[in-house]
């Protein structure tokens, strides 16, 4: 192995230690750092041989993370996976379509989020609410659905 070999394999061991990464955020990170597409290529290839890279299995991770922690719904879960370099395909594999989910996920966003804007008068902590949920991918439909069902005066 030449020295410069070494320096690319070092250097994307270094960007996985800080997080997971899909095998296109390293080759753009790479790319960007000056290495050759010939150079990128055999490196991500004999991470991907170690197992160190795996799209399939961070597209896994990245997808509860989305739905589970940060509340998306599952569009917006995949959206934020083509965001992530995850291949389209991979993310088919990985993502559901469960309308009721979204909305059991919605209804536990709103019930985090009424605890901290509970101060406010009720159509702006529905109007907030709904642009939030909008960002996160939720549909127009399913937004209605779950602020229709919660009541406001006896939250605040």
């Amino acid at each position: 192995m030449n020295d410069l070999q070494n320096k690319a394999r070092q250097y994307a061991l270094r960007l996985l230690s800080y997080r997971g990464r899909s095998e296109k955020e390293l080759k753009d990170r790479m790319l960007m750092k000056g290495f050759s597409e010939p150079l990128v290529s055999s490196t991500i290839d004999h991470l991907r041989d170690l197992g160190y890279i795996n799209d399939v299995s961070l597209a896994k991770e990245l997808n509860r993370e989305a739905v589970a922690g940060k509340f998306f719904s599952h569009d917006g879960a995949r959206r934020y996976l083509v965001s992530r370099g995850i291949p389209r395909h991979v993310i088919s594999i990985v993502c559901s379509q469960d309308k009721e989910e979204d909305l059991q996920n919605a209804q536990r966003y709103i019930e985090k989020k009424l605890r901290m804007i509970k101060a406010y008068p009720p159509e702006t902590v529905k109007r907030r609410l709904y642009s939030q949920l909008l960002r996160r991918g939720y549909s127009h439909e399913a937004i209605t659905t779950v602020l229709r069902n919660i009541s406001l005066n006896e939250e605040v």
